[in-house]
């Protein structure tokens, strides 16, 4: 199992549309065999970051989802859309695995 996490650096004046964009990706990442585990957005303490959470069974898992997402229609959308409104400023991406016992 490896779970990534998305550091996002949004624009704190277009919160709505970066939360529209998280929307978008949530059925997305489920649709390609992954978990989503939300979005978690800003709150109290600094107004511009913004997390992302989900998990795929393997690396290789996650690799054919990335893969794969450059080719899906629905996919490609929510980039554009990303790219359109300018919500995201930079991310940063690194993964974990779980430890349970």
């Amino acid at each position: 199992m490896i779970t990534c996490y998305l550091n996002y650096k949004i624009d704190p004046k277009k919160i709505k549309e970066f939360e529209h964009y998280a929307k978008l990706w949530i059925p997305l990442v489920n649709k390609f065999g992954g978990t989503h585990h939300g979005y978690f957005m800003p709150s109290e303490g600094a107004n511009n970051i913004a997390l992302a959470l989900f998990t795929f069974p393997s690396f290789a898992e996650y690799e054919k989802y990335r893969n794969d997402s450059f080719n899906d229609n629905e996919c490609i959308d929510a980039f554009k859309y990303a790219e359109e409104t300018d919500c995201i400023i930079s991310y940063e991406r690194s993964f974990f695995r779980p430890v349970f016992n």
